[in-house]
């Protein structure tokens, strides 16, 4: 069992260094300057965005100078009905490039794995102390009315005798 859980740790933590290594060469160099949503809407308005790329909820603009911008929407309400509900002009969306890209790398498996990850360890590891305590109990429960007497060595040294015990 220890070296069952030794092999899945030294697993687990590979894992997490190629995991790391890989997020690390997938950032960009540049942080793109964060915007509100007020910002946004009239950059929309005033017809300065290029495109906008939605992954999550997460929104990156480009700009018609190239420069990129971030912001966050939220999480329930689509880009669309963000836009229909601050009365934004659909002509205007429309020549817009936008693009909607999935969750990737680490932050998709974290949120996949780990709401079922979790509580599965916890039950697990409460198993596995419960089955540990259970064992010591099972030996111990068995020896109820026996006599702890042990035979002596008649060749011992140091003999007690009536005298020593009176």
């Amino acid at each position: 069992m220890r070296i069952l859980v030794k092999n899945f740790l030294i697993f687990l933590l590979v894992f997490l260094i190629i995991a790391s290594i890989f997020s690390l060469y997938n950032t960009s160099l540049e942080k793109p300057q964060s915007i509100g949503l007020e910002q946004l809407i009239t950059e929309i308005n005033n017809e300065e965005i290029k495109s906008i790329e939605i992954q999550g909820d997460e929104l990156t603009l480009v700009l018609n100078n190239s420069t990129k911008q971030t912001t966050s929407k939220e999480p329930t309400e689509s880009l669309s009905t963000m836009l229909k509900n601050y009365n934004v002009d659909p002509q205007k969306t429309a020549k817009i490039d936008i693009s909607v890209k999935q969750q990737s790398g680490l932050n998709f498996w974290l949120t996949s794995l780990l709401p079922f990850l979790i509580p599965f360890i916890l039950i697990a590891a409460f198993i596995y102390f419960m089955m540990r305590q259970v064992q010591g109990a099972n030996s111990k429960a068995m020896t109820f009315g026996r006599s702890g007497a042990r035979e002596v060595d008649r060749n011992q040294k140091d003999k007690i005798t009536f005298k020593d015990v009176a």
